[in-house]
C-alpha cells in the first residue's frame, strides 16, 4: 500500500509514517514549517517529504491519504482530495486498523507526562526482553526513534485526548482499545476544542469504556477528576498510584504496592512528577508480566525523552536546558524539579506560550504562580492575543517580555553569569533560541 500523509512532521503523524514504512508500505508525506527532531527522523528513515499542501500532490496517486489533525477544511490539498472523491482516513484510525488490531495495547493518557511515561513503559518492556512496538510523542533516548514496529504482541502508544481529525472530533485515544490503560492525570487543557474540564472527562470516560474486563486501568489516585471519570462507570480492575492503597514512592526512591516494599528506585530524573510517572509505568508493565522489581531495575537505566529537561549545552559555567513544558502545571513542576537539583543557584526561565490553549489566554492568570520559583523570567510574547507583560506583572521586576527573539536572547545573555541555569520552555522550535543563546553566551565570554 502507498500512503501519503498530510501533516507528516507532527510527532504523532511522523510516528505513523515510521510504522507504516517498517510494515512494508510505501510512505510519502507533506507538511509546512518542518523542523527537527521529526524531520531528521523521517529523512533517516528514507521517507520523502514535500513542503506545503499543493493540490498537485494527488498525482502521486497513493492508495490512501492519511490525514493529520493539523489539516482543516480550506487546506488546498484536502479540498482536492474531497473534490476528487479520493480515499482518506485519520491517523488514529489507520493506526488502529493496521497496527494495533492484533496487539496487547498499553495506552498512556493524561494531561501531563504522557510522553515520558510512555517512554518509561516501553523501556521497561524492552529491558525485560519483550521487545515492544511503540508510538511516542517524542524521541526516547533509550531508543533514538519515536516509533517502531516489532513482532512482539505488546505495543505502547501515547494516547492523546486531542481530537482525531477535522472529520472525527472524538479524542484520538478512543480508537486504540487498550488492554492496559494509564490515566496519568487530568486537568483542563486544549481550550481551542474543549469548553471545560467536564468535556475532557467525558472523553476519558469514553476511553475507560473501551478497556476490557480482563484488562487494567492504572489511575493517579490523587486526581479528583479521574475519580469522577471512573465513578461514571468502569468495568475493569483499577490500580491507583500515589496513594497508600496502591503504588507509592518515597522521596528517597522506595517503591511499594499496597504498602509492601518492591524495591529502591535509583535514577537521575528530577521531581515528584517523574516519580509518579515511574509508578504508572511500573504498574502497567507489571500487568504485561514484568515484575515490579524488574521495572525498578530498568528505570535505573532510563534515559529521558528529548526536550524533557534536556541539556542543550554549557558555556562558561552556564547551562542551557530545553523542555517541552507549556501548560502552567507543567511549567511549575519543571521549574520545581530543576530547583530541587540546583538548590540556590539562579534559574533564568525563558518561556514561549505557544500552545493553542496558551495563545487563547485561558490560563494566563496561572502563569505568574507557575514561574514563582524562577529567579528571572523572560517571555516571548509575539503573536499572542493577550498582553504577556500585564499577565506577568505580579512577578514584578523579575519578569520581562519581548516581541522580538533577538532582543530576548540579548537580554538573557546580558544577565547570565557562571553557575546559572537557563530553562527554555516551549512546545515548538522557539526559533532556534537554544542555539542562539549558546552562541550569545559564547560571544560574551570570549
Amino acid at each position: 500500500m502507498h500512503i501519503h500523509i498530510l501533516g507528516i512532521c507532527g510527532t504523532f503523524m511522523g510516528g505513523i509514517a515510521v510504522l507504516a514504512k517498517q510494515a512494508g508500505h510505501k510512505v510519502t508525506g507533506c507538511d509546512a514549517g518542518v523542523y527537527p527532531p521529526m524531520s531528521t527522523q523521517l529523512e533517516d528513515q528514507g521517507i520523502a517529504l514535500t513542503e506545503g499542501f499543493d493540490p498537485g500532490q494527488i498525482r502521486l496517486a497513493p492508495d490512501m491519504f492519511v490525514i493529520g489533525n493539523v489539516v482543516s477544511r480550506g487546506n488546498p490539498l484536502m479540498e482536492e482530495i474531497l473534490n476528487c472523491g479520493l480515499p482518506y482516513v485519520s491517523g488514529p484510525q489507520w493506526l488502529a486498523e493496521h497496527v494495533l488490531k492484533d496487539k496487547w495495547t498499553l495506552a498512556v493518557a493524561g494531561t501531563h507526562g504522557k510522553t515520558t511515561t510512555s517512554a518509561m513503559l516501553a523501556w521497561i518492556l524492552e529491558y525485560a526482553g519483550l521487545q515492544p512496538g511503540f508510538l511516542i510523542g517524542g524521541v526516547p533516548q533509550n531508543f533514538g526513534v519515536s516509533a517502531r514496529l516489532t513482532d512482539s504482541p505488546f505495543f505502547v502508544v501515547e494516547a492523546d485526548e486531542y481530537d482525531t481529525a477535522f472529520f472525527d472530533k472524538r479524542s484520538k485515544f478512543v480508537h486504540y482499545h487498550p488492554r492496559t490503560a494509564v490515566l496519568n492525570n487530568l486537568e483542563f487543557d486544549h481550550a481551542d476544542i474543549f469548553p471545560d474540564l467536564a468535556a475532557i472527562e467525558t472523553q476519558f470516560h469514553h476511553l475507560v469504556r473501551t478497556v476490557p474486563g480482563n484488562g487494567l486501568v492504572v489511575a493517579n489516585g490523587r486526581e479528583e477528576s479521574l475519580d469522577r471519570v471512573l465513578a461514571r462507570g468502569c468495568w475493569t480492575p483499577v490500580e491507583r498510584f500515589g496513594t497508600a492503597q496502591g503504588w507509592t514512592i518515597g522521596a528517597a526512591g522506595a517503591v511499594a504496592f499496597k504498602e509492601e516494599f518492591q524495591g529502591m528506585l535509583n535514577w537521575p530524573l528530577l521531581g515528584e512528577h517523574n516519580r509518579m510517572n515511574a509508578l504508572a509505568a511500573i504498574a502497567a508493565a507489571r500487568h504485561a508480566g514484568v515484575p515490579a522489581s524488574a521495572g525498578i531495575e530498568a528505570l535505573a537505566k532510563f534515559e529521558n525523552v528529548k526536550r524533557r529537561m534536556e541539556v542543550r549545552g554549557e558555556v562558561n559555567g552556564i547551562t542551557v536546558y530545553d523542555d517541552f513544558a507549556h501548560h502552567p502545571t507543567a511549567i511549575a513542576t519543571t521549574v520545581a524539579g530543576l530547583r530541587g537539583k540546583v538548590g540556590d543557584a539562579r534559574i533564568l526561565a525563558v518561556l514561549e506560550p505557544r500552545s493553542n490553549t496558551m495563545k487563547l489566554g485561558v490560563m494566563k492568570e496561572a502563569l505568574p504562580g507557575s514561574l514563582k520559583d524562577a529567579d528571572q523570567v523572560f517571555c516571548y510574547g509575539a503573536n499572542l492575543g493577550w498582553d504577556a507583560a500585564a499577565a506577568l506583572a505580579p512577578l514584578g521586576d523579575k519578569a520581562q517580555t519581548f516581541d522580538h527573539l533577538d532582543g530576548l536572547v540579548a537580554a538573557v545573555a546580558a544577565v547570565a553569569r557562571p553557575g546559572d541555569h537557563i530553562l527554555v520552555m516551549s512546545n515548538g522550535d522557539f526559533g532556534g533560541v537554544h542555539e542562539k543563546l549558546l552562541a550569545a553566551l559564547a560571544k560574551n565570554s570570549a
